[in-house]
């Protein structure tokens, strides 16, 4: 395959960011496009002047120019547009998170694993942060193994997507779901361990309460704590918090063990950084240990070509370099279907321990990629 030409599903500003980080990859292109949203389209479109826009998914497939799928369509759209994909035409996959949002789906999930016979990578960015996989390669070390591991995101609001699909639970599958899908896929692949337990208090306290569409406040929560117990007896916790734009670093990453600490600070999308205040943040990483102390922080920079390419801190780029070996069957996909299944399943059992106030005990032995969480159930929040 001498250019990989992808199809785009999905032109929003998640798609347009990976149509601009395709067009810094030698040898890709994007071929072709599809949207319902006709500005979307049309702003897709203005980026890849040579790509073919089509009025279908089905049209899109039908398209032999192209070799491998980006999809980046609204969250409750995946499992759907996977199984057209799957029963039309299935190609290489690239597909944004959360896999799924609603529990009925993870058997169909289960099912597209089972039959799917190309690579699948699901888009956890967050692994390929620069200052994150520095943080990945060095904590075993720096801990002499993880006992507590911790992610703060202080960030900005959920920002505005057509049709404002993002402001409701049963469209998004809710906060943990949807935005904390990420943080619980670096816990599995930090700790290389599976969740047992979940606890969790979360809620709406300040975002969105003014808004109203079609006389609908939106329901989305802005604020939570989740505490994630692991089989071989490590802990870990998320804090997040959704009016704290104003923070010099956006995602604050720490793990500690039994010989010291290593920590990761990442900034927020630079577009967002205040001019007056100068040029913005650079990543660290700081290792502390315990004997001799003496923290050691050292700067990790992105190169400003894939920081203006989008807003996750040069990811986007790193992640289309492997899924393209990938593609080219070099390596496996390192975030398989099963990987984004069970994201999504930790993700729905913190929303169900808020909403209930009890822990949720998980059962994922088998690594199925349907896993899901196994203890008391409840309809809210709606994923309908």
């Amino acid at each position: 395959m001498e250019r990989m030409n992808y199809g785009i599903i999905g032109c929003g500003m998640m798609g347009q960011e990976h149509i601009r980080n395709i067009a810094l990859l030698p040898d890709a292109r994007v071929a072709g496009l599809f949207d319902p949203s006709e500005i979307m389209l049309a702003k897709a479109k203005a980026m890849a002047p040579n790509a073919k826009v089509h009025r279908t998914v089905g049209e899109l497939l039908a398209d032999e120019a192209i070799d491998c799928l980006l999809v980046a369509s609204p969250n409750f759209l995946h499992v759907s547009q996977l199984e057209e994909i799957a029963a039309l035409r299935p190609l290489p996959l690239l597909i944004e998170k959360p896999l799924y949002t609603d529990p009925a789906d993870a058997a169909r999930i289960a099912a597209l694993a089972a039959g799917y016979p190309a690579p699948v990578w699901v888009a956890m960015e967050y692994r390929y942060m620069p200052p994150v996989a520095k943080f990945i390669e060095e904590a075993e070390r720096a801990t002499g193994g993880i006992r507590m591991l911790t992610v703060r995101e202080h960030r900005f609001p959920f920002l505005e997507k057509v049709g404002n699909w993002n402001r409701f639970n049963r469209y998004s599958g809710g906060t943990l779901v949807e935005k904390c899908c990420h943080f619980f896929d670096l816990m599995r692949h930090i700790l290389k361990d599976e969740p047992v337990r979940i606890l969790a208090s979360a809620g709406q306290e300040v975002n969105h309460l003014d808004e109203a569409y079609e006389g609908e406040v939106p329901d989305i929560w802005d604020t939570a704590y989740v505490i994630a117990e692991f089989s071989r007896g490590a802990r870990a916790m998320l804090e997040l918090c959704m009016y704290a734009e104003g923070a010099r670093y956006q995602e604050e990453i720490s793990a500690v063990g039994p010989e010291g600490k290593i920590e990761c600070f990442v900034p927020g999308p630079g577009r967002f950084w205040p001019t007056h205040l100068g040029e913005p943040p650079v990543a660290q990483v700081i290792v502390s240990p315990r004997q001799p102390k003496g923290p050691m922080a050292v700067e990790i920079p992105v190169d400003p070509t894939l920081l203006d390419a989008g807003d996750h801190n040069g990811s986007t780029f790193y992640q289309h370099v492997l899924f393209q070996r990938a593609v080219r069957c070099e390596i496996a996909p390192e975030v398989t279907l099963m990987d984004g299944a069970r994201a999504v399943a930790m993700g729905l059992a913190a929303q169900e321990a808020a909403v209930t106030g009890l822990p949720v005990t998980l059962d994922l032995p088998d690594q199925s990629a349907g896993a899901s969480a196994k203890g008391r159930r409840t309809p809210a929040p709606s994923t309908q």
